[in-house]
């Protein structure tokens, strides 16, 4: 399927599909004229990256990740000589933990916030007027808030170690 159908049956733009293309992780065919051919496989293969996108996995973990993916690969069931080297393997997985820690840390900031709008909001519903909005203080330094929100994107000399 040409690529606005592929769009369309994706739910991901032409340009992200291109982009995609750009950045390995799809390989969609061509026709005679060059057009993209984009197959059943490869718009399965799109939904997947678009989750793992929306999860906020970077996009260099998610290549890393697709080939296994893409093979219904299990980890736990790959003969050792068949396996990814066991250091490289430890790193992945190191790296999507700290992706996954960074992600709860901003969950956190984020329920906090919640959770003051929420007093707020319930302190102007009882008293009828609006009271100043309170401080969002989550004892986090400028530099920590700039480590966790500014890491999500696979930044290791930003990144958050636990």
């Amino acid at each position: 399927m040409k690529i606005g159908d592929a769009s369309r049956a994706s739910g991901a733009s032409a340009r992200s599909l291109r982009h995609y293309e750009d950045e390995g992780l799809i390989v969609p065919g061509r026709f005679d004229n060059g057009f993209r051919d984009y197959c059943q496989s490869t718009i399965d293969r799109v939904l997947v990256i678009r989750s793992l996108l929306e999860s906020g996995l970077p996009v260099r973990l998610i290549r890393e990740a697709l080939p296994s993916l893409a093979d219904g690969t299990d980890a736990e069931s790959v003969e050792p000589a068949e396996s990814v080297e066991s250091a490289e393997r430890a790193e992945f997985l190191d790296e999507v933990q700290a992706h996954r820690d960074r992600l709860a840390a901003r969950i956190a900031v984020l329920s906090d916030q919640q959770a003051a709008l929420d007093a707020y909001l319930r302190d102007a519903g009882r008293t009828g007027s609006l009271p100043p909005l309170p401080p969002l203080d989550l004892d986090l330094d400028l530099d920590t808030s700039v480590r966790i929100l500014g890491s999500a994107h696979g930044d290791r000399r930003t990144a958050v170690r636990r």
